[in-house]
């Protein structure tokens, strides 16, 4: 019986627009999403180095770009968040033990915060027992001590906590550990579609 879930939160609760960051950046001279730039989004979203720093490392490989086209750009990926998630969400937490568990970085979770307000991002955290971002404690997924790191801490039993994801690498990750999973598939099912995928 699941008495817990972890969710994931880019394209399960908020809807991500990847392309308009991509397109962004290579409107201000990126020609590939490269090594470099992906160990600096890692080290980024795992707390270690800065804000300025990780725009630093794009305005080495875009010289042309000023701090703000760069931020633009960044936070392009961030496109709606649907209330009738939110609404659920709540719900759910009436019944189960909730975690929010994301790989993302201080400037999307702070540009999700300003858009929003606080009164809806207030009460979207507030459905969960915690929220855990990657940037926060120093670890990202797949990395199998991430999950272990919520079980340990919380008390978790892994065969009685489901785990929601958009990304196959993450869910079978969780699924080794004995964590159920719901590798979710973006634009052809809702989170809000959980009680009927027979999963609870």
């Amino acid at each position: 019986m699941i008495d817990t879930i972890i969710f994931d939160f880019g394209d399960i609760f908020i809807n991500l627009d990847k392309p308009a960051t991509i397109s962004g950046l290579q409107k201000l001279g990126m020609t590939e999403w490269n090594t470099e730039l992906n160990e600096l989004n890692f080290s980024f979203e795992t707390g270690d180095i800065s804000p300025e720093d990780f725009i630093g490392g794009f305005q080495k490989q875009l010289p042309n770009a000023s701090k703000e086209d760069i931020l633009k750009s960044w936070n392009a990926v961030l496109a709606d968040f649907p209330l009738y998630r939110l609404e659920f969400l709540k719900e759910l937490s009436k019944k189960y033990r909730l975690f929010l568990l994301s790989n993302t970085d201080s400037i999307h979770i702070n540009t999700f915060e300003t858009q929003n307000g606080a009164g809806f991002y207030k009460d979207f955290y507030n459905c969960f027992e915690k929220v855990y971002f990657s940037f926060d404690i120093g670890l990202r997924k797949p990395d199998p001590k991430i999950y272990q790191f919520l079980i340990d801490k919380h008390n978790l039993v892994p065969e009685h906590t489901l785990f929601v994801d958009d990304k196959k690498e993450n869910t079978d990750s969780a699924a080794a550990l004995g964590i159920k999973v719901w590798n979710l598939q973006v634009g052809k099912e809702d989170v809000v579609d959980l009680f009927t995928k027979g999963l609870l």
